[in-house]
């Protein structure tokens, strides 16, 4: 296990953490993140998941989603539900909270421990404008939180060529399209016959963790195993939703 740099022990003595709830700014001062109350609003995603995209599943078996379309990870694990409060950490993590980062590296230490070990750990690319615009890339910071946590260094080995339409409103095959040829390899030797460990924020479609796996897996990895934040729950459709 890595330890933490003189530097960074100094920081943490002069400006402690966990005084105060990460979402709503109440005082705990009892080395918790969040207060009771905001507790009660996050849904950690320690019951029932897919065993292959690690999301919440209601039953123990693959997801209806994994078995129409598998990811092109091998296996994924997600900390919380994105949900609530599991949806406004992350959303506060994206709009400028870098600090969360610490927190969601200790949660994403303990999920990845149902992977396999891997060679490194990579994440998700911003485009140059997209990083100058938000100030940081949040996918870096979770991949050197985790780094810290579980001694496996972080290598940058793609970048994104351009932006991409809005994909909120998208469907999944419509993401995928949307997403075609957005991301490069940078460092395919560092690839060739590695497990890698790519890690993101947040869980949805499932779009953009198939097209960078994809370009890792074309680059030579011998396994893409994949770690968020948080994961929308996978609730199966019924023969009304159908309708």
């Amino acid at each position: 296990m890595a330890t933490k740099s003189k530097y960074k022990q100094i920081i943490d003595a002069i400006f402690p953490k966990n005084i105060t709830c990460d979402l709503c700014g109440l005082e705990t001062f009892d080395g918790s993140n969040l207060c009771k109350e905001c507790l009660k609003t996050i849904t950690f995603n320690n019951g029932v998941t897919c065993p292959v995209c690690g999301r919440k599943t209601a039953r123990p078996e693959i997801c209806g989603e994994c078995k129409a379309d598998a990811p092109k990870y091998k296996k994924g694990v997600s900390a919380l539900v994105y949900d609530k409060g599991g949806a406004r950490l992350v959303l506060r993590f994206k709009n400028g909270k870098e600090y969360l980062a610490d927190y969601f590296g200790e949660l994403l230490a303990k999920k990845v421990k149902e992977l396999p070990p891997c060679d490194f750990i990579t994440f998700v690319p911003l485009t140059k404008k997209k990083e100058y615009d938000r100030g940081f890339n949040q996918g870096r910071l979770l991949a050197k939180e985790l780094s810290q946590r579980i001694d496996i260094p972080v290598k940058e080995v793609l970048k994104k060529k351009r932006d991409t339409n809005d994909q909120k409103r998208l469907s999944r095959r419509d993401r995928a399209e949307n997403l075609k040829g957005v991301f490069q390899i940078i460092d395919r030797d560092a690839c060739k016959g590695k497990n890698i460990l790519l890690v993101d924020d947040v869980l949805t479609t499932g779009a953009t963790a198939d097209e960078v796996t994809r370009e890792l897996k074309i680059a030579g990895a011998k396994a893409v195993y994949f770690a968020t934040v948080a994961s929308v729950e996978y609730k199966q459709k019924t023969e009304i939703d159908e309708i």
